[in-house]
């Protein structure tokens, strides 16, 4: 099945509180003439004393932190920031909240890789300590459904919205 914002008449539509998330949903919402709901729920995980550098800088900087990075320690929180279960619990709620406030409605969430990754193991049943087997894409749709079973994935990494965009080099 094919999905295509474009043709789809969202209900609401929400996103992040960061810049990014923002300015990618008012592009949807003016397509509909809606406004953007903004959720700090649906920000980026939290890291902590990781937080503004890389996972190199990270490992050389803390490397007991690094360890239980790469360990995938659902329970460590980067000494001040937010563990995996505190980050999926709050993905997790938000998610709840506006399905249940928009129910039988067509929702548009605009989020970060992070909160992709807890929606996906959501609906999939894969643990939060295992390791990502599956791609986080960029600029893709992707398509839940929610129903008294629980989240459902339809659809993943849809980029066919983007296969006019660009019809020559960006050079």
């Amino acid at each position: 099945m094919a999905f295509n914002a474009a043709h789809h008449n969202f209900s609401s539509i929400y996103c992040s509180d960061l810049i990014r998330a923002h300015e990618t949903a008012k592009m949807l919402a003016a397509r509909r003439d809606l406004e953007v709901q903004t959720l700090p729920e649906l920000r980026e995980r939290h890291y902590g004393i990781f937080q503004g550098i890389t996972a190199v800088e990270g490992k050389e900087k803390y490397p007991d932190a690094y360890a239980h990075y790469i360990a995938r320690d659902p329970n460590y929180d980067f000494e001040t920031g937010e563990s995996m279960l505190q980050h999926a619990k709050r993905v997790a709620t938000a998610i709840d909240n506006m399905t249940r406030h928009h129910s039988g409605q067509l929702i548009a969430a605009v989020s970060h890789a992070g909160v992709l990754d807890i929606i996906y193991r959501q609906a999939t049943g894969r643990p939060l300590h295992t390791t990502r087997d599956f791609i986080i894409p960029n600029c893709a749709l992707n398509w839940f459904s929610f129903d008294v079973h629980g989240w459902h994935l339809e659809a993943w990494d849809d980029h066919h919205h983007l296969a006019n965009v660009l019809t020559e080099s960006a050079e």
